[in-house]
């Protein structure tokens, strides 16, 4: 079968899997962003402002690749951006927002949903036109900051208090943040993608009861629109988000679509529970970066033999490391075609990756605390940049009485402090050594109590 054929059957399978169609081949979807710009010698920052780069890049990504999907791009930050926040830019990945205009002096009236002419919307919009003339039979994706991570991006974690003790001023920034949303999917589809995925990372961050009051009726909506707007949707969650999966499912999405923090057998039964597809989770760091060709091949093996051919994407767990070497990703593409290898892979003993713990002897202080931060990396995943924010902010007043660190798991050091630590999930906190934040940003006072509880037994 040419690759010309292959990619002719792209979009068909992610329609029937979306479906819930018995598929003769699992589908495929890279979720290539700046890592396309890699793939062109470019800095993430060169790749993102640049529609003719955007449009250069995930071509690049389609010929090595061969996927049967592809995002257009990859930043949750180009909402926020066009809302008047403040970028960091980077050369290795999307840049981070570090200003928030409701805790600048602005508010949510004197915002306004914004024209799909502001910021870097037209840039994305007019890349998306050019690949879906480029390329007809594949199934674009078109993907959107979810509403509560824009909420994030716009007021900052004083929305954790706010969701407690002003949950009608939740409601409403929530509402504003929706109508951007379906602003964006409204643009996208018109420019011809196929699916809108709706990226809401910091939803990993509540409970389910949270999560049912102050995101499932927008996250709805959302859905709503772009399926009657004759689209496909999907809600993309990354982090440890495996107690609000149900939640997701019920707020009716074509597919959900998870990172490596939850079992995929989990998603798998919950996803098909509610008539709803489901997509994942190919270990970003430890496989796909920082792994080889076979470690690839067998952790696809892996997703694919437990999703199986019913509802079913195989894609990575996030937005693909810049770095990703593209050796990798061209492995997992050969064996989603190759069924001999696939046989051949499964006949064999599962690979394993030997990890190195970290002596800690002298990591710990007598009159110090000390604080790990695990996270995937705080410059482009955004729990993980709250995460850390809300540890900085706790630790200020203590001054050098309390030392924090942050761990990326996309580099050696990071892997190897979380498999030393016991830690599980990203991002985890970790106070002297003991667990005691997973995955949830907790409010500042909490971290200043367990501050002050472990400087207390110090002394």
């Amino acid at each position: 079968m040419t690759n010309k054929e292959n990619k002719m059957k792209g979009l068909e399978l992610i329609k029937k899997a979306m479906k819930l169609e018995e598929v003769e081949r699992i589908p495929w979807v890279p979720f290539v962003g700046a890592h396309a710009g890699n793939l062109l010698g470019l800095t993430a920052t060169e790749f993102l402002k640049s529609s003719d780069k955007i449009v250069e890049g995930v071509n690049k990504a389609v010929e090595l690749y061969n996927p049967d999907g592809i995002p257009v791009a990859f930043d949750l930050q180009i909402e926020a951006e066009a809302l008047g926040c403040t970028l960091a830019w980077a050369d290795d990945n999307p840049p981070a927002v570090i200003s928030h205009p409701l805790m600048n002096g602005k508010t949510l009236a004197d915002l306004k949903v914004p024209c799909p002419c502001a910021g870097r919307i037209p840039l994305v919009m007019d890349a998306t036109r050019v690949l879906r003339e480029k390329h007809p039979d594949l199934a674009l994706y078109g993907l959107i900051t979810g509403p509560f991570t824009l909420a994030l991006h716009l007021l900052g974690t004083d929305i954790f208090m706010q969701m407690m003790m002003e949950p009608d001023k939740t409601h409403e920034l929530m509402r504003f943040a929706t109508d951007v949303a379906k602003m964006m999917a409204g643009n996208y589809i018109e420019a011809g993608a196929d699916v809108v995925a709706i990226v809401d990372p910091m939803t990993s961050q509540i409970d389910p009861m949270s999560f049912e009051t102050f995101v499932t009726p927008y996250i709805t909506e959302i859905n709503d629109f772009i399926r009657e707007a004759g689209a496909l949707s999907s809600f993309f969650v990354c982090g440890n988000a495996q107690q609000n999966i149900e939640e997701m499912c019920k707020t009716n999405p074509d597919n959900i679509s998870i990172d490596e923090n939850i079992p995929l057998d989990f998603v798998r039964d919950m996803a098909l529970k509610h008539n709803v597809s489901f997509g994942g989770n190919i270990k970003l760091t430890v496989v796909l970066l920082m792994g080889d060709e076979e470690a690839s091949r067998r952790d696809a093996l892996e997703c694919m033999d437990i999703g199986g051919k019913k509802g079913f994407i195989l894609a990575p767990g996030c937005d693909l490391a810049m770095d990703t070497p593209k050796e990798n990703l061209i492995a997992v593409s050969e064996l989603v075609y190759d069924e001999v290898l696939q046989g051949e892979l499964r006949a064999s003993e599962a690979a394993g990756m030997d990890i190195e713990l970290l002596d800690l002897t002298n990591h710990w202080d007598k009159e110090k605390v000390i604080i790990d931060i695990i996270t995937l990396d705080s410059s482009s995943c955004a729990p993980c940049q709250y995460m850390v924010d809300a540890v900085s902010r706790a630790s200020e007043p203590y001054g050098d009485k309390v030392i924090f660190k942050e761990h990326r798991i996309k580099e050696k050091e990071g892997v190897q402090m979380m498999a030393s630590l016991g830690v599980k999930n990203l991002p985890t906190i970790v106070m002297d050594g003991n667990i005691d934040f997973i995955s949830q940003i907790p409010p500042i006072d909490d971290i200043k109590a367990k501050i002050d509880g472990y400087l207390a037994a110090k002394n």
